[in-house]
């Protein structure tokens, strides 16, 4: 059976880098009726923190990224590690090392000096019988390192990358447990994955280096190796590493910014493989079908958050409006705004005419809101266009009309308001423009006649008797 597996370091929410691994995984996973594990890797307590913990969960959930097994917690496991470590020390596999931060330091230093790359230089693997009794008798702390067999080549085939190749030679004794018995990421690593019967390794790129010390390890074990795959990195439009200026990086903060989970998992697939064709939208459980981890391409992935938000302006104009409300309805809380159980459907309604509008379920909440506030703000050059003294005139025109209008809705207000134009010789335009500004303070929005049927008589009457007290001069001093 297929088991792979996601790994975090509770350092921090979920970034688009582990969710993209987190979706291959879950991919790949339910593609070969497999299982998808959630380990946390949490070995250093100085930086885990539980709020990071849920974070990651909370992020998973949310983009309906759902594990199999646990999670489960390296800190909750630091006995199994040491047990191994054991193993590897009567073997002969690795030794201890009482070298100090200051000698090692001091070394590194003198290595530079003389322009060379620096390795640990075995110092403590040759110490003798006697000498490694007195510095346990004075207590010198000490760590567990791994022997590397520097004599050979290390090689393994990547499902991305192909043949990978380095000498042994270049792999220092690494550090297996530190002196206060916490393992190291490689050797935790390495014994949990075989002992939750990993099969595929589907991770970071940047994790190759680390690959060529787990597999001496998983081979000093006699631990079964897992096929690897290392997923192309994710840059910046301006090709430089993914970070804050090239948009949110915490996966939660786009769902501030109401983007739609759907969306993002969508895209989030896109980065770094390519179902062929032209097909760009499609469903989590269509990408399940479609997925090929050997198709995921070895160059590095391009994020374009304005290819995002118009991949989420997409799902939006296809979602139930029934859909966008359930998502709406914390943006809208945060403005204030009540919402009674009876207006649902009328908050149905107003969603239908803004959906295809609205790039994010913010700006769909914006939107929204112009039906719901008491007062709304004015676009300024709208106000200086089309709220002088003629645009005023032919409101006061239509006021009159819609006042005396008893049938109020979507056909008897356009037919009115042709005739009216009709009657004084003037184009619809000139009456329409002042009302969509006097209704919804925009230049621009939903076809006109919609929008005064979703708002009501009462509504439209009270706009535009709003929108004839405003001059450019009072409503400059007001804003």
């Amino acid at each position: 059976m297929v088991r792979v597996r996601i790994a975090p370091s509770p350092t921090g929410a979920i970034h688009i880098g582990l969710a993209r691994s987190a979706l291959y995984n879950f991919l790949f996973a339910r593609q070969n009726n497999g299982k998808f594990i959630l380990r946390i890797e949490d070995t250093d307590p100085s930086r885990s923190t539980r709020e990071s913990v849920e974070a990651i969960l909370e992020g998973l959930k949310w983009l309906s990224l759902y594990w199999d097994e646990g999670p489960y917690f390296q800190s909750q496991r630091f006995p199994i590690y040491k047990e191994y470590a054991e193993i590897l020390l009567k073997e002969g596999r690795a030794y201890y090392c009482y070298c100090s931060q200051e000698r090692l330091k001091a070394e590194k230093e003198k290595a530079l000096k003389e322009k060379r790359s620096w390795q640990y230089d075995r110092h403590c693997l040759y110490l003798s019988k006697k000498e490694k009794e007195k510095l346990e008798r004075e207590g010198v702390p000490k760590v567990i390192r791994f022997l590397v067999p520097s004599e050979r080549n290390i090689v393994f085939e990547d499902i991305i990358h192909g043949r990978i190749e380095k000498s042994g030679r270049d792999v220092e004794d690494f550090i297996l447990l530190r002196a206060d018995g916490t393992p190291t990421y490689n050797f935790a690593c390495v014994v949990d994955d075989a002992l939750m019967e990993i099969t595929h390794v589907i991770r970071a790129v940047e994790h190759i280096s680390n690959t060529f010390k787990q597999i001496l390890l998983y081979e000093a074990l006699n631990f079964k190796i897992p096929y690897f795959a290392h997923l192309p990195l994710i840059l910046g439009k301006d090709g430089k590493k993914l970070s804050k200026r090239h948009g949110a990086v915490s996966i939660m903060e786009y769902k501030k910014m109401g983007i739609l989970p759907e969306a993002l998992v969508n895209y989030l697939a896109l980065l770094g493989w390519s179902p062929g064709g032209d097909l760009e939208i499609f469903s989590l459980e269509e990408a399940i079908k479609l997925f090929k981890l050997e198709k995921v391409k070895k160059s590095n992935a391009i994020f374009d958050f304005q290819k995002l938000e118009w991949m989420n302006s997409e799902y939006m104009k296809r979602s139930t409006n029934e859909r966008l409300l359930m998502g709406v309805k914390p943006f809208l809380i945060e403005r204030n705004l009540s919402l009674d159980k009876e207006d649902e459907r009328r908050l149905l309604t107003i969603i239908e005419i803004n959906k295809e509008r609205s790039r994010n379920l913010n700006e769909l909440a914006d939107n929204i809101a112009i039906y719901l506030k008491e007062e709304i703000t004015y676009d300024e050059e709208g106000v200086k266009k089309f709220l002088d003294e003629k645009g005023k005139e032919n409101l006061k025109e239509l006021l009159k009309v819609y006042e005396d209008l008893t049938d109020f809705n979507k056909e008897t207000t356009e037919k009115v308001l042709r005739e009216l134009a009709n009657n004084l010789n003037k184009k619809p335009a000139e009456f329409i423009h002042p009302l969509r500004l006097a209704l919804t303070g925009k230049l621009v929005g939903p076809p006109i006649f919609d929008v005064v049927n979703v708002m009501g008589k009462e509504l439209v009457i009270k706009r535009i008797k709003k929108a004839l007290t405003l001059t450019l001069d009072n409503y400059s001093q007001n804003n």
